[in-house]
Protein backbone atom coordinates (compact mmCIF):
# COMPACT_ATOMS: atom_id res chain seq x y z
CA UNK A 1 0.00 0.00 0.00
CA UNK A 2 2.87 2.54 0.99
CA UNK A 3 4.18 1.70 -2.46
CA UNK A 4 0.88 2.56 -4.12
CA UNK A 5 1.10 5.54 -2.38
CA UNK A 6 4.59 6.81 -3.12
CA UNK A 7 3.49 5.95 -6.90
CA UNK A 8 0.85 8.13 -6.66
CA UNK A 9 2.48 11.21 -5.27
CA UNK A 10 5.17 11.37 -7.66
CA UNK A 11 2.82 10.64 -11.10
CA UNK A 12 2.50 14.13 -12.80
CA UNK A 13 -0.08 13.00 -15.87
CA UNK A 14 -3.01 14.82 -13.73
CA UNK A 15 -0.86 18.17 -14.13
CA UNK A 16 -0.84 18.03 -17.73
CA UNK A 17 -4.70 17.75 -17.82
CA UNK A 18 -5.33 20.94 -15.51
CA UNK A 19 -2.64 22.55 -17.36
CA UNK A 20 -4.97 22.13 -20.57
CA UNK A 21 -7.80 22.96 -19.07
CA UNK A 22 -6.61 26.46 -17.91
CA UNK A 23 -5.44 26.86 -21.42
CA UNK A 24 -8.64 26.45 -23.02
CA UNK A 25 -10.38 28.37 -20.69
CA UNK A 26 -7.90 31.35 -21.27
CA UNK A 27 -8.71 30.65 -24.75
CA UNK A 28 -12.31 30.94 -24.91
CA UNK A 29 -12.28 33.84 -22.47
CA UNK A 30 -10.03 35.27 -25.08
CA UNK A 31 -12.28 34.46 -27.90
CA UNK A 32 -15.65 35.88 -26.15
CA UNK A 33 -13.89 39.24 -25.36
CA UNK A 34 -12.59 39.51 -29.11
CA UNK A 35 -16.28 38.89 -30.31
CA UNK A 36 -17.96 41.50 -27.78
CA UNK A 37 -15.36 43.87 -28.95
CA UNK A 38 -16.15 42.92 -32.95
CA UNK A 39 -19.89 42.62 -32.66
CA UNK A 40 -20.32 46.63 -30.59
CA UNK A 41 -18.40 47.67 -33.39
CA UNK A 42 -20.25 46.37 -36.17
CA UNK A 43 -23.46 47.40 -34.66
CA UNK A 44 -21.99 50.89 -34.73
CA UNK A 45 -21.26 50.85 -38.22
CA UNK A 46 -24.30 48.88 -39.02
CA UNK A 47 -25.80 52.00 -37.56
CA UNK A 48 -24.24 54.82 -38.89
CA UNK A 49 -24.66 53.05 -42.53
CA UNK A 50 -28.18 52.79 -41.71
CA UNK A 51 -28.61 56.59 -41.04
CA UNK A 52 -26.07 58.09 -44.13
CA UNK A 53 -28.32 55.11 -46.51
CA UNK A 54 -31.53 56.64 -45.22
CA UNK A 55 -30.66 60.17 -45.53
CA UNK A 56 -30.13 59.84 -49.35
CA UNK A 57 -32.22 61.39 -51.47
CA UNK A 58 -33.34 58.77 -54.46
CA UNK A 59 -34.51 61.66 -56.83
CA UNK A 60 -31.14 62.88 -56.91
CA UNK A 61 -31.83 66.42 -55.81
CA UNK A 62 -29.00 69.13 -56.06
CA UNK A 63 -28.50 67.59 -59.89
CA UNK A 64 -30.65 70.38 -61.38
CA UNK A 65 -34.36 68.15 -61.73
Amino acid sequence: MMKFIKNFRKDEDGAVTVDWVVLTAAVVALAGAAYTSIETGASGLTASTSTFITSQNPNGAGEGS
